[in-house]
């Protein structure tokens, strides 16, 4: 690597890509940490001088995605999906399509966890591509999948609560689980939203918030001092909820996320 070229991170959490151009050249920092026993990886530091704008994963190709889909190693671009970065950090449209491109070989262990972080990913990718009112059903499927009886709000006003979850389907049995969807993936729910969704709540009931956007740290905060029970579900935690359960979803719930289930030989 040399100065001045290109560096591309990745946020799972945000799905940000943060581009960079070395600054510097390598040093070596010694890191005392006496909570850690292992070799620091932080000790081996290139300097990088980041940009200020960041790049959504969704603003990039479907093959450039793909490349992108790990960051288990580190591994030199192809100038198609160079380009196709280059372009959306400009604001610019990707480029037309193009294979995947080889990005070495990697050991058998690495490899089936490249192929899962990527399978991963490209299942956010379809979740983030339904429709709020695509999202609110696959909730609902993914709560009946796990033993739960839904209704399903009407669209217009809905007085805080998508979904109502329960054994009974109609709210007369505990638990009683009422549900907020919020499809807004480049915007994160905050402390407001969770006091908004609290009010009226009844004291036995539980409260799931669903957000693709993600959580403020207040939002955190809000929830944990609720006076009922109320789980902050991002895009991770209901994607791998999704792949826990697939097996059990009905057949419309599966048809708004299909997915295949793949075999990997085991030394």
């Amino acid at each position: 690597m040399e100065i001045g070229e290109y560096v591309i991170t990745y946020d799972q959490t945000r799905r940000i890509y943060a581009i960079g151009k070395i600054s510097g050249d390598y040093r070596f920092e010694a890191i005392f940490d006496a909570h850690f026993t292992g070799a620091d990886p932080y000790s081996n530091i290139r300097p990088i001088q980041w940009r200020e704008n960041q790049i959504s994963r969704d603003k990039l190709s479907t093959a450039t995605r793909s490349v992108l889909g790990s960051a288990l190693t580190v591994f030199r671009l192809s100038n198609e999906a160079e380009e196709d970065i280059l372009l959306a950090l400009e604001g610019r449209p990707p480029t037309s399509p193009t294979n995947e491109t080889d990005v070495g070989e990697v050991e058998d262990k690495d490899l089936l966890e490249d192929i899962e972080t990527r399978s991963i990913e490209f299942i956010k990718d379809r979740v983030v591509s339904l429709s709020w009112e695509e999202m609110q059903e696959l909730v609902a499927g993914l709560l009946r999948a796990m033993g739960y009886k839904t209704r399903v709000s009407a669209t217009g006003p809905d007085r805080g609560k998508d979904i109502v979850a329960s054994p009974d389907g109609f709210g007369f049995e505990n638990p009683r689980i009422v549900v907020e969807v919020k499809h807004r993936p480049n915007s994160s729910m905050g402390s407001q939203e969770i006091r908004s969704f609290l009010g009226g709540r009844h004291p036995n009931d539980k409260g799931l918030y669903v957000s693709t956007g993600g959580f403020s740290k207040e939002a955190h905060y809000e929830a944990e001092r609720a006076n009922i029970p109320v789980s902050l579900v991002g895009l991770d935690e209901l994607v791998e909820a999704l792949i826990d359960n697939y097996e059990r979803l009905d057949t419309q719930t599966r048809t708004l996320v299909p997915l295949k289930r793949v075999y990997w030989p085991m030394s």
